[in-house]
Parts: C-alpha cells; sequence; structure tokens
C-alpha cells in the first residue's frame, strides 16, 4: 500500500482527487449558499485544502475542483466564496469561485 501512494506521489500526479476537495469543503455549503459565519469543521476543511495542494499545478488541479464545485451550486453566493479563507484565518492561495482561470494560478 506505501508503494501505491508513493507511487500515486510521482510522475507529476496530484496526490488528491476533486472527491477529497469536495469532501473538504462540504460543511461549507451552507455558509457559501446562506451566508452566516462558517463552521469548526468547514474550516477544518479550507484548512486541509491549503495543505493538499503545496506546488502550482496541485493548486492548478484543486482550483479547477472547487470551480466545478462552486458551478453545481447555482444560489452560492460569491461574496461568502471570497470571504471564506479569511474568516476561517486562512490564507488560501485558491480561490473558490465559478469563474477563476485557473491556469493563471502560480
Amino acid at each position: 500500500m506505501v508503494q501505491l501512494a508513493m507511487a500515486a506521489q510521482s510522475g507529476g500526479q496530484e496526490a488528491f482527487t476533486c472527491g477529497q476537495v469536495d469532501a473538504a469543503l462540504a460543511p461549507c455549503v451552507p455558509f457559501l449558499t446562506q451566508g452566516g459565519e462558517p463552521g469548526a469543521s468547514c474550516c477544518s476543511g479550507v484548512k486541509t485544502l491549503k495543505g493538499m495542494a503545496q506546488t502550482t499545478d496541485e493548486r492548478r488541479t484543486a482550483c479547477n475542483c472547487v470551480k466545478a464545485a462552486a458551478n453545481r451550486y447555482a444560489n452560492l453566493k460569491d461574496d461568502a466564496a471570497q470571504a471564506l479563507p479569511g474568516k476561517c484565518g486562512v490564507a488560501l492561495d485558491i480561490p473558490i469561485s465559478r469563474t477563476t482561470n485557473c491556469d493563471q494560478i502560480s
């Protein structure tokens, strides 16, 4: 199993999936769609997302995952999405947005 994990991290492949990004941010959906304050589990997910995306390629991949997830929610509040990292006290290098050009992330 260790060899599989190592193989997944080598060869330029990201060490996470969009499913993992979705799971990390799932507790944030009420905040992102209804407003209020993000809960502790949401902020924990934002911190998890930051930890997943350490390289430029990983940040771009995570950005595309977040963008796809954001586009699944027609009622996503853009102002809440932009405010989320700050409300959680996380300097996230990945915008939570439906319109970000993820190829511009460095």
